[in-house]
């Protein structure tokens, strides 16, 4: 009989907001299990015709630094797949 383990992983991202009137800037942050963080910034900028929402402004600024985080990750999980496998593997696509 095979017995297999499972590890429960979880990961909490943090993402902080600085707003003023026009701009919003996020920051997302991952701690991963291997020690290292994963750090990315994204941005939003309200048209001056626009009612101020800062939620509005949230939500794109945090969704873009999401995606940039997103890009990092895999970049990461790629280059450790190259290195375990001593070749270059395919790009890994979202």
């Amino acid at each position: 009989m095979i017995v297999m383990t499972q590890t429960a992983v979880g990961w909490h991202i943090e993402l902080e907001f600085q707003e003023d009137d026009t701009h919003t800037r996020a920051v997302a942050l991952v701690r991963l299990s291997d020690g290292t963080e994963v750090k990315a910034h994204g941005h939003a900028s309200r048209h001056h015709t626009d009612a101020n929402q800062p939620r509005v402004g949230e939500e794109i600024a945090g969704a873009r630094a999401l995606n940039e985080l997103a890009m990092q990750l895999l970049t990461k999980a790629h280059g450790e797949i190259d290195s375990a496998s001593g070749r270059t593997s395919h790009s890994i696509n979202v």
